[in-house]
């Protein structure tokens, strides 16, 4: 069995960069926009945060906590938003490992209800997240899923 390591990007910074870039080549997302986010998380002026799952010093997971993730419901914040895993690393719990300690470190900082967009019906609701509402996300034509975690 593979052994994972589950980080905050305070714990290690210094990947920074690399994260960016791996996030920026999983959704096609400008890697200027995960870095401006990361950069307003490591230097404290939000408590939304970026999670990591490394193995070795690779990633094969992560997700970041960000105020709004494209769509039309600034009053549905924080989102969970960029969840991916390695392909050849699914099936091992990482995505749902993320997302909990994700819910878990915000709540920590009185920061709930979590909100998150997804296209994915059976996946997140094995992690506690229920349907909340349609929401309507910038680049789409059709209303995108909108799932609350308390």
């Amino acid at each position: 069995m593979e052994n994972f390591k589950y980080i905050t990007l305070r714990e290690r910074p210094e990947l920074k960069d690399a994260a960016a870039r791996w996030f920026h080549a999983k959704w096609g997302v400008p890697a200027q926009a995960y870095l401006d986010c990361m950069e307003d998380y490591l230097s404290g002026r939000t408590e939304y945060g970026w999670f990591l799952c490394l193995s070795g010093e690779n990633i094969v997971g992560g997700l970041g906590v960000i105020e709004n993730d494209f769509h039309d419901r600034p009053d549905l914040a924080p989102n969970v938003c960029a969840v991916y895993t390695e392909e050849g690393f699914r099936g091992r719990g990482i995505a749902g490992k993320l997302l909990d300690a994700a819910v878990a470190n915000l709540k920590a900082k009185g920061i709930s209800p979590v909100y998150l967009v997804t296209e994915h019906v059976g996946f997140y609701e094995r992690y506690g997240w229920e349907f909340h509402c349609f929401v309507q996300c910038i680049c789409e034509t059709e209303p995108s899923r909108m799932y609350i975690h308390h």
